[in-house]
This record gives structure tokens, sequence and C-alpha cells, in this order.
């Protein structure tokens, strides 16, 4: 049975930014920003500001404490996170959090795993909490966003709002 405590944290609605890291995405091709914007949409959350940048670690960490500075609730990156030697995402922005939810990565190659099965141990994902902000790291594709906000993000966000801004 679901308090009334449980029930307000779930209905805190988050202001929102989406960074897309990559070097070949535009506005028009970027299919993984709209999903995440609209599924943030769909559950009633504010997405105010969606950027596409380069693969560039200076950018990257400018960017983020840049959102960090700003009144946004949630920060939501996608891509960058693989293994190749363009992929930095992690290495940029794990530096920056002041907590880590390592089961949030956990948790996330565990759902991959049984949708792609051992491909699942290149999936690296990112979540934690910086200045009262959540912030999330995930890889680039459409499918893994998708499955990351259904399965994991939206269930949970206004209890983690909550708890990281108490």
């Amino acid at each position: 049975m679901e308090t009334n405590e449980h029930a307000q944290k779930r209905s805190i609605k988050a202001r929102c930014a989406v960074l897309i890291i990559s070097d070949s995405r535009s506005f028009e091709t970027d299919e993984s920003g709209k999903t995440i914007r609209r599924l943030l949409e769909e559950g009633g959350h504010s997405v105010i500001r969606y950027q596409i940048i380069k693969n560039d670690p200076l950018t990257l960490q400018e960017e983020i404490a840049d959102f960090l500075s700003s009144d946004l609730d949630l920060i939501i990156t996608s891509g960058g996170t693989g293994i190749s030697r363009r992929d930095f995402t992690i290495e940029t922005i794990q530096p920056m959090l002041e907590k880590s939810l390592n089961g949030f990565g956990e948790l996330f190659r565990s759902v991959s795993f049984r949708e792609i099965g051992p491909r699942a141990i290149m999936s690296r994902a990112l979540g934690g909490v910086a200045r009262g902000k959540v912030l999330f790291a995930l890889p680039g594709s459409t499918h893994a966003v998708q499955t990351a906000l259904k399965e994991l993000i939206l269930p949970e966000l206004g209890h983690l709002l909550w708890e990281a801004n108490r």
C-alpha cells in the first residue's frame, strides 16, 4: 500500500536538460534526444534545455558545469559512454558527482543483458547527484535511452529528486 508521502514524492516534476554527445548527430537526426524529451514530457516533466555537442571532454565539462549552476533538477546525457578512444563521457562526468548511484549502472546492465545479451558488458551508464541535481549519463542508442528511462529513471525520479534535495 502506497503512503501519501510516497505518492507525493512520485508526483515531483523535474526541470530537465538533455545533452547529446555526438560528432555526427543534428537536431533533425537525433532520435535518442527526441526519445528522452518525449518520455520526460509524457511523465509530466519539463525539458528546459536540449543541446547537442561534439565529442570533446572540455566542452562536455563546461556544459555540465553550466547546467549544475542553473535551476535545473535533472540532467541526462546520451552518447560517448562506450569503450572507444573517443568515448570519455563517464570519465568526464564521474569526478563532477558528489554522490554516485552505483546501482543505476548495475541495474542498467542487468536490464540490457536480458535484451541484448553479453554485449551489455560494454554498456557503461552512470547515475549520481551533484549540487542537488540528479544526473544520468546514458549510451547513445535510442533503445538504451528508452530502456533506462522507462525501466529505471522515470519510476523513481520524483523520489530521487526529493532525496537529492533534503
